[in-house]
């Protein structure tokens, strides 16, 4: 007789991850590298998110030991083992490649999303227009990422792949630029704000060079109403990045009824590529830089002295040594860690800056013409406080495990900015639009051309009239020089770089072709 199936939270959690030194200080002003892009799951899945093998930049303040978050933050109210500096959740850019519960677009296989936080969790930023995962546009003072590039487009949902993608790498940096000047007064407050424009780039076959940048103020902010956090920003300060992981935050379960003493349960089939030598490459090549890398360059390029620059400086740069950390994972409000899970699969580096997962090759099968698959194991059993990973032909039939299925994510919400003819979407307003793209995850999304400095999150961005006109002739200079067939990254030493959604790339309309950038101003299902 089958058993009855519950439904139940907290299906798998924990980290698959590496750490590396933390770097010397003048090496804390860009960072770059190669995740592995694929299918995680068969099919987009409801309450399912697991972050793909990214970083986490923070502020350097490992000095500082009073809050950098006044209270009113959700980090420092609600997070008191951050404490007493909360100085690794006060401002953050984390994001990369993932599977997200908050996706409104289901896509097989990972997007890929920037998001940063200013204040300790209080609102998140994930695109030109929107918060991570929220629906309605961000407020005015909390836009924080500005449009760079005039080549590709930035929707709210996250950016998506050319179908087919599985195991191939895409390479990204976060570097920063000295794009605006420093200020010694901010908001009209004797609060200095830095010149740093954290901007990413992008290294793909179909789309190289920068992105987007989060503007200066926005790290600021937070200290016209807490003093010990002014200049401790991520506008003036070096990021500190010590290691990558693939984060597992939210998987469905089912459990059965118990069956001769013990519990089973089941999660999702998490399926990776896996190469002829049994590994599935994470994360590869992560690299630091110092501000000769870029930083200096463009300094000294927007002052008329030299040529534009593109490629980083490799004798800029330190790529640290890798080290695997152990592979825990855990199920349940126990959290009990599952044991077994070494005759499936176990973390390793694979040189100093190669990072993954080693498969035992039994469990491995054929999946595309040049990757294998590994999965993880399905199906636990459950036996006082022991859970053990188990094959699906030790699962008894009447559990009906075996052919519960979990639920497809849910589509169709939209993404919507303002309409009011006062709000900064319409004042100044566009200059062409609207136009569609129709994405790979069957969305469409509707976006104008903006002037640069006309943009959305440039209106609240303590920017003079002067500061203004400044930024327009910096962008129009990066357009003309930094295209996106021009090499930015160091290649990597591994695999084969992944390919962008070609409906990503746009084409500025005749006339437009410097100084104005595509904005997605709404993103929906199809009419």
């Amino acid at each position: 007789m089958q058993q009855k199936l519950q439904r139940v939270w907290e299906g798998l959690g924990g980290y698959i991850s590496m750490d590396v030194p933390a770097p010397p200080e003048e090496f804390g002003y860009g960072v770059s590298l190669y995740a592995n892009a694929w299918p995680l799951v068969e099919r987009p899945l409801r309450d399912f998110q697991i972050g793909l093998a990214s970083i986490w930049i923070v502020p350097e303040n490992r000095k500082i030991n009073e809050p950098l978050l006044p209270t009113g933050t959700v980090a420092r109210d609600n997070w008191p083992e951050r404490g007493p500096s909360y100085r690794d959740v006060f401002q953050t850019i984390e994001g990369g490649l993932g599977f997200w519960a908050s996706t409104r677009f289901g896509s097989p296989t990972a997007k890929f999303r920037m998001n940063g936080t200013a204040n300790g969790y209080n609102h998140e930023i994930a695109s030109p227009g929107w918060g991570f995962g929220k629906l309605n546009a961000l407020k005015p003072d909390e836009l924080g990422i500005a449009q760079l590039s005039p080549r590709i487009l930035v929707p709210p949902d996250g950016m998506t792949f050319q179908d087919g993608t599985c195991g191939e790498l895409l390479g990204y940096a976060w570097m920063a630029l000295p794009l605006t000047q420093a200020k010694s007064q901010t908001a009209g407050l004797p609060i200095p704000t830095g010149n740093q424009c954290w901007t990413l780039f992008l290294n793909a076959t179909n789309f190289k060079g920068p992105v987007a940048f989060y503007t200066p103020v926005t790290w600021s902010r937070i200290s016209r109403r807490h003093a010990p956090a002014v200049t401790r920003g991520l506008d003036a300060r070096p990021g500190l990045v010590t290691g990558g992981a693939i984060e597992i935050n939210t998987v469905p379960r089912f459990q059965s009824a118990e069956v001769g003493g013990a519990v089973y349960n089941k999660i999702p089939r998490l399926q990776f590529p896996v190469d002829k030598q049994g590994r599935t490459v994470l994360l590869h090549n992560l690299t630091h830089y110092s501000k000769d890398a870029l930083y200096h360059q463009v300094e000294r390029w927007l002052a008329g002295d030299g040529k534009a620059p593109s490629r980083f400086d490799d004798k800029a740069s330190n790529t640290p040594p890798c080290k695997a950390r152990p592979l825990v994972v855990r199920q349940g409000s126990e959290k009990l860690p599952m044991k077994g899970v070494e005759g499936w699969v176990e973390t390793k580096a694979f040189d100093q800056s190669t990072f993954g997962l080693q498969w035992n090759e039994s469990v491995l099968e054929p999946w595309t013409k040049t990757m294998r698959r590994g999965s993880f194991p399905e199906y636990t059993k459950k036996e006082g406080k022991t859970l053990t990973a188990i094959t699906v032909s030790l699962v008894p039939d009447q559990t009906g495990l075996k052919t519960a299925q979990f639920e497809p994510a849910r589509t169709g919400q939209v993404y919507s900015s303002p309409e009011s003819s006062e709000s900064v979407w319409k004042r100044p307003g566009a200059k062409a639009g609207p136009f569609e793209a129709k994405l790979a995850d069957g969305s469409v999304v509707t976006y104008y051309w903006y002037r640069f400095i006309d943009q959305p999150s440039l209106q609240d961005a303590d920017l003079s009239e002067a500061e203004k006109q400044r930024l327009q002739a910096v962008v129009e200079k990066i357009h003309a020089a930094w295209t996106e067939k021009k090499e930015y990254l160091p290649p990597p030493s591994t695999g084969t770089l992944a390919t962008l959604d070609p409906a990503l790339l746009v084409k500025p309309p005749r006339g437009l072709e410097r100084g104005y950038v595509p904005i997605a101003v709404r993103q929906e299902a199809p009419r």
